[in-house]
């Protein structure tokens, strides 16, 4: 099977999202799918073996528990093929964070300027005066 018809599946995305933090008991898993997806315990079994046979899992015993774990050299393959399009959104990223950048710096301003209307001081948010002692 090729890795995006894997995460193609909803549930299956939904598995490895809650794998992403830590290693989960099949029985925590299927929890949460069948309370998500309404599907029974054997379909989750199911979609667990799926990620299991095809990389995605790794999976160890503890007495009579199972322990899911992502295995991320699948994951690895999938980001490799996403490399060369990463260009179309990396420059929009960069973007963004440029605005944000300038929200933030312009919302500091604006808290700075507040701070001196309400004190009185002209010196604004973190602002010292140099003609004080210490200086």
């Amino acid at each position: 099977m090729h890795a995006f018809d894997i995460l193609g599946d909803p549930r299956r995305r939904r598995i490895l999202e809650l794998l992403a933090d830590g290693e989960q008991t099949s029985g925590a898993i299927t929890d949460v799918i069948r309370a998500e997806f309404g599907i029974s315990q054997p379909a989750v079994s199911q979609h667990l073996r799926v990620l299991r046979d095809s990389g995605f899992a790794s999976v160890r015993t503890e007495g009579t528990r199972r322990f899911y774990a992502v295995e991320p050299a699948a994951l690895r393959e999938v980001d490799a093929w996403l490399d060369r399009f990463r260009r179309f959104w990396e420059q929009r990223l960069d973007a963004l964070e440029t605005e944000l950048a300038r929200g933030r710096r312009a919302a500091r301003t604006a808290a700075g300027q507040e701070l001196d209307q309400r004190t009185g001081s002209g010196l604004g948010a973190g602002r010292t005066d140099p003609s004080a002692k210490g200086a």
